[in-house]
């Protein structure tokens, strides 16, 4: 391993959106601080080589392809972890999607596959974690279980030809927040962390006009990398029970 702390050690996590960018790192580094972590994505080869790379480290994982999507897979992902780890103590949902541009010329199915990862993907994982959440918080030496959701500064302000990509960040803050007030005396903390503009594969889900205005807009903006993201959802599951972390904004120091 590459770092002799293990604050987590005997915890297990599971990190959705595993195959590339902030899950990726988010998951190098809980794997790091002794977590057992469970790689969630559909890139069944490109969790497998994680999983290695974890290994290779001196931790303990297991990929599970899935697609998030479909509340079956969803559930049988978490289900599976369980079943092969033998708990649940951390939930990080980084799968999303960002597909913005003109609202009238917009693709109809790039609205409907936002709100279906961005959305819909995180509520079936996290519903179908919180029994187990609730259970390793009662039972482990930590005495508290975490949910960390990765929403985007587009979760806090509007930004221009993003209305669909907003409503879905703005609904995941929003969520994090009302779960949080739920399951606070349950000892599940729950957490949103917001990113500004981050060098990951998300721009690339864009359409190449669009993908274009926006190298052009931030041309001369030094971006987030993924494991800036990474070491705040550390941050957040590493501290002590008492401290419960709501909310974590980051912005690239240039950008407005």
């Amino acid at each position: 391993m590459t770092s002799t702390i293990t604050a987590l050690t005997s915890t297990v996590a599971l990190v959705t959106g595993a195959s590339s960018g902030i899950g990726r790192a988010t998951a190098l580094r809980l794997a790091d601080r002794g977590s057992a972590v469970v790689l969630v994505a559909r890139r069944q080869d490109r969790i497998d080589v994680l999983a290695k790379e974890i290994a290779d480290r001196g931790g303990r994982t297991v990929a599970l392809a899935a697609d998030l999507t479909d509340p079956g897979p969803a559930t049988g992902a978490v289900d599976g972890a369980v079943e092969r780890l033998g708990r649940l103590d951390i939930l990080v949902n980084a799968a999303g999607v960002m597909l913005t541009g003109d609202s009238v010329a917009a693709p109809l199915h790039e609205w409907q596959q936002m709100v279906d990862i961005n959305i819909n993907g995180l509520l079936y994982v996290t519903r179908a974690a919180l029994p187990h959440l609730i259970e390793a918080a009662a039972d482990s030496p930590r005495q508290v279980a975490d949910v960390v959701n990765i929403s985007s500064i587009a979760g806090r302000f509007p930004i221009l030809n993003g209305a669909v990509y907003n409503a879905t960040k703005f609904g995941v803050t929003g969520a994090t927040e009302a779960w949080r007030q739920e399951f606070t005396r349950r000892n599940v903390r729950f957490s949103v962390v917001e990113p500004g503009l981050t060098e990951t594969e998300l721009f690339g889900h864009q359409q190449p006009a669009v993908q274009e205005r926006l190298a052009a807009r931030f041309a001369d903006v030094e971006r987030l990398h993924a494991d800036d993201i990474a070491e705040a959802v550390e941050y957040i599951v590493t501290g002590p029970r008492r401290r419960a972390v709501a909310e974590i904004v980051l912005r690239p120091t240039d950008q407005v």
